[in-house]
């Protein structure tokens, strides 16, 4: 995670401003599948298991997950000298609740898609191809970026 980056590898001396699509900054608790299967006697089987198979980072993008409180521990330490923005839709099947991509603090900027868009369907997978999305990032990456930008409700992201 780019988070993890900034906090613990040096990475906030060289970041100016961060932008993220759909990031699972607080977690994910996959519609309550971590819930539900953190409920199982075989839990910890199945993060050896995600870890054997090369996929490490899923277990570590849970909800509470030993990552997570080591990343954000009982805050958003958050590194003053970078613009955090969070671009994010209320669509998102993978970062549940969608929420839970948000950071608070006087140098982020959240932006709920469908705020800017209301009919804009995209889902966590379509946020690359979202032209609002894209938009977005492009006006936050500039040199004088608009707080205030609008982007174009057109060329929406696949709902998935």
């Amino acid at each position: 995670m780019p988070n993890y980056y900034i906090h613990f590898l040096g990475g906030a001396s060289k970041v100016q401003t961060f932008v993220a699509l759909a990031p699972s900054n607080h977690g994910t608790t996959e519609d309550g599948l971590v819930t539900l299967l953190r409920s199982f006697p075989f839990a910890s089987s199945l993060e050896f298991l995600l870890e054997a198979i090369g996929a490490p980072a899923l277990p570590e993008q849970a909800e509470g997950s030993p990552f997570m409180v080591k990343l954000f521990g009982a805050g958003e330490p958050l590194a003053p000298s970078v613009h955090y923005v969070v671009i994010e839709t209320d669509h998102d099947e993978v970062v549940t609740p969608y929420t839970n991509a948000f950071l608070h603090g006087p140098n982020v900027t959240d932006i709920l898609l469908q705020d800017q868009c209301p009919t804009d369907p995209v889902g966590h997978i379509g946020m690359f191809e979202d032209y609002p999305a894209l938009q977005d990032v492009l006006n936050w990456l500039s040199q004088v970026p608009n707080p205030n930008f609008q982007p174009r409700c057109e060329r929406f992201g696949i709902g998935i």
